[in-house]
């Protein structure tokens, strides 16, 4: 499994039951748009996440509407279960995008 992957996982699974949008995935597991839309992707073909587009119009809100993700309730337990089994433990990854970049630490 790959780093990129376990961070979308864990940050599911820090509130399974949560919706969550692009850019907060993004915010929670510390990794760019077009990283993480392929791993959704995949995901949601799989079963693991569902997804569906927010009831906003997009003129009235000055933007486009959201497309929110959603844990299955078995994607939230094999999700679980993948995590634990992963090679490199997301724990010591979070540590990592921490870091300022270009600098030292």
């Amino acid at each position: 499994m790959t780093i990129p992957t376990q961070l979308v996982l864990r940050a599911f699974l820090d509130d399974p039951t949560r919706e969550m949008y692009g850019l907060e995935i993004c915010a929670a597991s510390g990794l760019a748009s077009g990283t993480i839309h392929p791993i959704l992707a995949r995901f949601e073909g799989i079963g693991w996440l569902e997804s569906r587009f927010e009831d906003v119009d997009p003129h009235e809100a000055a933007r486009p509407r959201r497309r929110y993700y959603q844990l299955t309730p078995d994607g939230a337990e094999r999700a679980r279960l993948a995590l634990a089994q992963a090679r490199t433990k997301v724990g010591m990854l979070r540590d990592l995008t921490q870091r300022p970049m270009g600098g030292t630490a």
